[in-house]
């Protein structure tokens, strides 16, 4: 296993999924596991008034994007992300980028950037 592997996790907000998802594509991502989380951070909550009752409410929801590559280039998901993901505001999200020492791929033992790898069986 000579190739390295890095986990690129991104935590943002969910309106801009479906665009993301479609640019990363394009750059040869073929495999994301998409997590639906709750998260604060510098910006503000908002009070909600539910059956009467008012309730400050600090948490909001989010997406954890997590991709693993080896042959994408970090930097190509990184500009990319940066690009389709911003708006602006306060809450865009932030990326995290970690390396990994193996994947294996468990129905075929596989392991590092092989078991990344589509195939057709």
């Amino acid at each position: 296993m000579n190739e390295k592997l890095t986990k690129i996790e991104i935590i943002t907000r969910p309106t801009k999924f479906e665009e993301f998802k479609q640019e990363l594509a394009k750059i040869g991502v073929s495999g994301i596991t998409v997590s639906n989380v709750l998260g604060c951070g510098l910006q503000k909550g908002f009070t909600e008034v539910y059956r009467g009752v008012t309730r400050q409410i600090s948490m909001h929801e989010r997406i954890k994007i997590e991709i693993v590559v080896c042959k994408v280039p970090v930097q190509d998901v990184v500009d990319t992300a940066k690009r389709v993901l911003k708006t602006g505001k306060p809450g865009d999200g932030k990326i995290f980028i970690y390396e990994i020492a193996n994947a294996i791929k468990i129905r075929t033992g596989e392991e590092g950037c092989q078991a990344l790898q589509n195939d057709e069986a």
